[in-house]
């Protein structure tokens, strides 16, 4: 048994730590991105006091799971005597301490954790290119002249090199901040047109029938978590001690996040009703001054927060792959190559792949039902397998465990699967 007087903490090692203030504006950047700008179209799927209710609970859940799987890391590292335990390692970690069965495939958990984090993140960085080169467009397409989409994302591609060649998360914190300014001035002057014209709220549905509710499970997971962000800035915290918790930094700035998903799902949904797009932003007036305003400062915002979105990718590339031992000489070298290579791949799948909802949903539906509810749950199941650990009186922790991975389960089966319909009838033509 380890030692249970040992702190992982107070062995944890940060070439460039981050404050708790840095780490709450970096957290609240992560979270609050195109994903929000998709939620009136979320709403309308469900109807607007169904999605307020399914949204709050979503919220709940995906803020236990990152927090029981922080906890669940933390444990392992102590277990382990380390002063830090990532993702994949903790998940191997867990699945050797688990029943007989699972221990046979726990160095295949820990790739399965690396390939879906890296996924979901670059998944995230091709929306977040698409979303920018969509709202560039329509302004140039009103001021200049009709010229196609992939010519501006290739450009937004380009843009977005320099950028993501940061290394550390500390210095994209200024970055991070300036990208918080400007999204906030862009949803007032979103607000600006929402609160216009608003049709009486009866002709807007409280609760819609139910076969569009895995789509908007799909868009709202998307939406309230960035699973491997979370764990990178709490990893780079010069107090990780203080990230969760009862008024920790991840509970704080997640009220913040709910509260403003929620005005702005329902004033979305309520005036622009069941024809709301993808993104709220295509439903402003593009003749407009404000509207074109909010435009720019949103895609400015979502364009400064690229680079902490592919952090995690290159991340998992470079430090558990590449220079898994530090045998590299040049790894720095190294890794500038992959983050450029990173930048042309997602360019290039915007280029082939433009239409941001269906992205959205199979991107939530995936990975967030994964690393938020099925890999935690999990985690914490083997954990506490054998003694002296135990899941609590009247096992507690293994009936909520099991309700976490069944709830998680449900949607990513059927999430993906209308979500892959869509790209289906998206790009196959098909009516």
């Amino acid at each position: 048994m380890a030692d249970s007087a040992y702190n992982p903490y107070e062995n944890r090692n940060v070439e460039v730590p981050m404050s708790n203030v840095g780490a709450f504006v970096s957290l609240l950047k992560c979270v609050i991105g195109t994903g929000i700008l998709a939620l009136p179209l979320a709403f309308a799927y469900t109807g607007w006091l169904n999605g307020s209710i399914l949204l709050i609970l979503i919220t709940i859940m995906l803020i236990h799971g990152i927090t029981l799987l922080i906890i669940c890391m933390v444990e392992s590292a102590r277990r382990q005597q380390q002063g830090y335990c990532n993702f994949p390692d903790t998940m191997e970690y867990a699945f050797n301490q688990g029943p007989k069965w699972c221990r046979y495939c726990a160095k295949a958990s820990g790739y399965l954790v690396d390939g879906v984090l890296a996924f979901s993140h670059y998944g995230v960085c091709v929306v977040y290119i698409v979303f920018v080169s969509v709202n560039i467009k329509q302004l140039s397409d009103y001021y200049i002249k009709l010229i196609d989409l992939w010519i501006f994302i290739v450009f937004v591609g380009v843009l977005s090199i320099p950028l993501f060649l940061i290394r550390h998360l500390k210095y994209l914190v200024p970055f991070n901040l300036a990208a918080n300014i400007v999204m906030y001035l862009g949803f007032v002057l979103i607000f600006y047109y929402l609160f216009q014209n608003l049709p009486h709220i009866s002709e807007r549905d409280a609760f819609r029938e139910p076969s569009k509710l895995p789509l908007f499970f799909g868009i709202a997971l998307f939406s309230v978590s960035s699973v491997g962000v979370m764990l990178a800035i709490e990893s780079k915290m010069a107090h990780p001690e203080k990230y969760i918790g009862w008024f920790g930094v991840l509970n704080l700035a997640s009220v913040v996040v709910v509260i403003s998903y929620l005005i702005f799902a329902i004033m979305g949904y309520w005036r622009y009703g069941a024809t709301v797009h993808g993104s709220v932003t295509l439903d402003l007036p593009n003749n407009e001054i404000p509207a074109q305003v909010s435009k720019a400062f949103i895609s400015m915002a979502v364009f400064l927060t690229y680079p902490l979105s592919g952090y995690v990718t290159v991340d998992i590339i470079i430090n558990h792959y590449l220079n898994r031992n530090q045998q590299l000489k040049h790894p720095h070298r190294l890794e500038y190559i992959v983050r450029l290579c990173f930048v042309l791949v997602c360019t290039i799948n915007a280029v082939a792949f433009p239409n941001l909802g269906p992205l959205l949903a199979l991107v939530g539906a995936f990975t967030i039902s994964l690393l938020n509810l099925i890999f935690p749950a999990s985690i914490d199941l083997c954990l506490n397998y054998q003694a002296p650990y135990t899941y609590g009186r009247l096992r507690w922790k293994l009936i909520k465990n099991i309700l976490i991975i069944v709830v998680g389960s449900v949607i990513l089966v059927y999430g993906c699967i209308l979500a892959i319909m869509d790209m289906i009838k998206e790009y196959g033509g098909i009516k």
